[in-house]
Formats: C-alpha cells, sequence, structure tokens
C-alpha cells in the first residue's frame, strides 16, 4: 500500500483496521487533512443524535430555500425550484448519497454554530475539526488545513467503527449518543452511497461499501466500511492530499487519485479476504 502512495508526486494518507483481528497499519494516519464531504459522517450522526435526544424529527418539514442554493458546488438540490420541501430524514439521505451542499447547510443549521466540534470531541474525535458551513468557493489550490474542516484518517475509521458497533449493541450506539435503530439507519444510508469512484472502484461489481467521499481543492478523500458479501472485512479511511490540477503526464489530478484510493482499497481486499 505504501508503494501504492509513493508512486504519486502528492501526498495521501490513509488509516485500515482488520474487522477480523482488529489489526491496524496507516500511513500518516493521525496527521490533520482536509476533510472535504467526508466531515458529513459526523454531521449525519451529531443529526441522528438530535433526533434521539427530541431536538429533532426525522419527518419535519425541511424547506430548502434559495439562499441555500447560492454559492454550492456540490449535490442535485441546487438545482431544484427553490423552497421545495422534504422530510428531515431525505435531507440526510441527500447530504450522504449525493454530497448535497444545499441538505448540508439546511442540517448544520438545525445543528447550530459549535455544535458539531462539541460532539467531536464528545465522541473521541480529537483530530476534527468543523469549521463554517461549506468551504467558500474559489479558495486556493495552497490553502492551509486551517482554512477548511480538517480530520485525520484514524478519527473517520474509529467513527465508521463506532456506528457498525452501535447497530447491535446499544451501549456503544450510546456513546454515539444514539440508538441501535439509529446507528442502524446511519449506516444503511452510507451503503447507499451514489459516489463510487474511490474505495469501491477497483472492487468487485456489486461489493457493498458504507462510505462517505469528498473532493476537496487540495484532493479528494473517502472514508467506509467495506464488506465480503454481508460480512464486515475491512474499515479504510485514505486522502490524497497537495494533488496538482494536472499530473506530469497531463491527465487530470483527481483521476490519480481516484486510481491511488481505489488500488489501495484493492490491495487491502486481495490481502484481508484471503
Amino acid at each position: 500500500m505504501d508503494a501504492i502512495c509513493e508512486e504519486q508526486p502528492f501526498k495521501t494518507r490513509y488509516f485500515l483496521r482488520d474487522l477480523r483481528t482488529g489489526q491496524e497499519i496507516d500511513r500518516e494516519g493521525s496527521v490533520e487533512t482536509p476533510s472535504a464531504s467526508v466531515r458529513k459522517i459526523s454531521i449525519m450522526m451529531a443529526a441522528l443524535a438530535a433526533v434521539h435526544a427530541g431536538k429533532l424529527r426525522l419527518d419535519q418539514p425541511v424547506t430548502l430555500e434559495a439562499r441555500l442554493q447560492k454559492d454550492v458546488a456540490s449535490g442535485t438540490y441546487r438545482y431544484m425550484t427553490p423552497d421545495c420541501v422534504i422530510p428531515f430524514r431525505d435531507v440526510l439521505v441527500n447530504m450522504i448519497i449525493t454530497s448535497d451542499n444545499v441538505c448540508t447547510q439546511a442540517v448544520l443549521e438545525r445543528l447550530g454554530p459549535g455544535a458539531m466540534d462539541e460532539y467531536c470531541q464528545a465522541i473521541g474525535m480529537v483530530g476534527t475539526r468543523h469549521r463554517g458551513l461549506i468551504p467558500p468557493l474559489g479558495i486556493g489550490w495552497d490553502h492551509p488545513v486551517e482554512a477548511t474542516a480538517s480530520t485525520t484518517q484514524a478519527d473517520q475509521v474509529n467513527l465508521l467503527h463506532a456506528i457498525l458497533r452501535g447497530t447491535e449493541d446499544e451501549a456503544a450506539a450510546a456513546r454515539l449518543h444514539c440508538s441501535t435503530e439509529l446507528c442502524q439507519l446511519g449506516l444503511q444510508i452510507l451503503t447507499w452511497q451514489l459516489l463510487r469512484n474511490l474505495i469501491p472502484n477497483l472492487l468487485p461489481f456489486g461489493t457493498k461499501v458504507a462510505h462517505k467521499t469528498g473532493r476537496g481543492r487540495r484532493g479528494r478523500m473517502d472514508a467506509g466500511i467495506v464488506y465480503d458479501g454481508d460480512r464486515p472485512l475491512f474499515i479504510l479511511a485514505a486522502a490524497t492530499d497537495w494533488v496538482p490540477d494536472t499530473m506530469p503526464d497531463g491527465l487530470p489530478g483527481f483521476a490519480a487519485s481516484f486510481s491511488t484510493i481505489g488500488r489501495i482499497a484493492r490491495a487491502a481486499w486481495e490481502e484481508l479476504r484471503g
């Protein structure tokens, strides 16, 4: 896996956990890196925690106002008729499976200022920082990590493992301030992910992956649970950083990101599946 990373002129960081043995390997897995939309896993879980606490309801109607459609660069609701109304559950679904930033802003506004950092610290995500609603458009390629939300690959693996445990263990769910049913919903939403050009892209067709991708100005990233059939096999979080727009061979940098993370996931699949 390190050899795959070293083929590229950009940084690649990863954290891998074998769910059969608990063995872990990483490459700069505790280094804070721009999180981009991978942070939406924690946003979803904070929202589900608010549902568990009775502060929000999955069936409550949410108006996606025209003001939320301005200056966003991902998802489909930026193109929809302004002021459409959907249930809060569907807002969460679209935030994850199409990385919709109109929906993301609606969720963050309902959670309130400072809620995300408070939640992440409470559940042990010590290397994660949420900064602002969504990254500003036009941010430079050379922006510092402090200019946007950031995380570590270890934090993302630990969060996904906590969700997985929480689907069967009420005490584990409680550590996420949720119930087992809400953890099950969160995990199911992650399996509905439509953007499959990173961790899943070199895995066998139909491989189940519960994951969330990210697209940042400095690179691409993904964090997910990879299954062998219906059995969770491993958890991988990987991020490329300082990826140039154009590679030395003239191809786009994002394609090299897709290939690198896909090859890391494939290497883990071949090794751990036996």
